[in-house]
């Protein structure tokens, strides 16, 4: 988890102590600490915890672990959540603007749009709440006034996302620099959904 932490920050995705991650093992989870630079993040400083919120051993998790908790505790598909305040995810979620089917590869996110929370206080069980709605049938979504959410079967899958939402973000704040985006249709988005279920796997046989 720390060389996914300094990941991030090598790719431009957090900076300082912001963002979090959250990593299911088994009947507990993993969450990154309060506070701490990616640079003095130590694998022993990772805090496990229950999924009753009680901290195994010691250590203070991030203020984020409740919406890291809720999402893998419904989501049983989920391994890992990553969470950012990256460049152009954020700019859009300050914006409180939903990600519209501007680009195919929206479908990466795992429906026809990215959609952003309302705002709600870092930390509490309201931010949570309007997280797991707006992530219902999705792989990402972007956090009113604050940044991005990016989940995976695991830390590779919900890094590969991160990445995919933040370019995303960006080329969708380019053209709007120029004027509106075509916005491809529901149809369109159904066939590109279509195939994406298949995206990326080998043939078996």
């Amino acid at each position: 988890m720390t060389e996914m932490v300094q990941k991030l920050v090598i790719l431009g995705l957090n900076r300082g102590t912001s963002g979090n991650i959250g990593v299911r093992c088994g009947d507990f989870f993993l969450v990154t600490p309060s506070g701490a630079g990616a640079e003095d993040m130590k694998p022993e400083d990772m805090v496990a915890m229950r999924f009753s919120g009680e901290v195994i051993g010691s250590g203070s998790p991030s203020s984020e672990w409740l919406f890291h908790r809720d999402i893998l505790a419904s989501r049983p598909e989920v391994g890992a959540v990553i969470h950012t305040h990256s460049r152009y995810a954020t700019t859009l979620a300050c914006l409180n603007r939903e990600i519209p089917p501007f680009h195919y590869m929206i479908a990466a996110a795992g429906g026809n749009t990215i959609r952003c929370a309302p705002y709600a206080l870092f930390g509490t069980q309201e931010l949570s709440d309007v997280a797991l709605q707006a992530l219902q049938n999705r792989k990402a979504c972007l956090l009113g006034n604050h940044g991005m959410i990016a989940l995976g079967e695991d830390l590779t899958d919900a890094l590969a996302v991160a990445v995919e939402v933040e370019s995303l973000c960006e080329q969708y704040w380019g053209a709007l620099q120029v004027g509106e985006p075509n916005i491809l249709t529901d149809g369109e988005m159904q066939e590109v959904l279509r195939k994406f279920k298949c995206y990326g796997r080998k043939r078996q046989g």
